[in-house]
């Protein structure tokens, strides 16, 4: 009998010990621990010299929010930050204030924010959900839905939040997977710009 106890209590201590290691080893890999323990992908940067840079995908059909719908042909001459979002994920609203301070600071210097809602979970797909989570963040830049994946999947995104930034001609210069890197961004989008400036001098 002493022995089924003991044999009990160190089953569940190791059941325990496991269950902390997983979540320390997810912690450390980036997956979303309290969640679906689905991996999220470590963050990654990516700059893009413009011999090498290749043209970003048209935005595909979707509903827009705080904007008639924008093509990138349309956008051409602008910097464009492609943001891949969802208003469930923890990291994508750690990336928003920085975000929506880059919109403040540079919209008006030539750069244009497009977030790209592409859902995760089932509340995420109603349009009127998307509506009520961008009035209340106060998202002031343009948000097209992403429903189906088409605008991911041309961008080949795998995890929330990733951002790209494009530079005049639509090219892609600047890739960000996941939460930080902000100075570094922000260093490219004013590196963009001043590309732009040169060009119309």
């Amino acid at each position: 009998m002493l022995w089924q106890e003991s044999t009990k209590i160190r089953l569940v201590v190791g059941l325990v010990v496991s269950g902390i290691l997983i979540v320390s080893i997810g912690l450390t890999k980036g997956w979303q621990v309290f969640g679906s323990l689905v991996p999220t992908f470590a963050a990654s940067t990516r700059e893009v010299a413009t011999s090498d840079a290749e043209m970003a995908p048209e935005f595909a059909p979707g509903n827009w929010i705080n904007s008639e719908p924008l093509t990138l042909k349309g956008l051409n001459g602008r910097v464009v930050l492609v943001e891949f979002w969802t208003f469930g994920c923890y990291n994508c609203r750690n990336t928003l204030p920085f975000v929506k301070s880059w919109h403040e600071r540079y919209a008006s210097k030539g750069l244009t924010i497009v977030g790209v809602h592409s859902p995760e979970l089932e509340d995420e797909y109603k349009l009127e959900n998307v509506r009520r989570e961008v009035a209340s963040l106060g998202i002031r830049y343009p948000v097209v839905t992403d429903n189906d994946y088409a605008t991911w999947k041309a961008y080949k995104v795998e995890a929330w939040p990733t951002l790209f930034l494009l530079d005049k001609q639509g090219r892609v210069r600047w890739t960000h997977v996941g939460e930080g890197y902000y100075e570094q961004t922000e260093e490219v989008i004013k590196k963009l710009l001043a590309e732009e400036a040169l060009h119309e001098e």
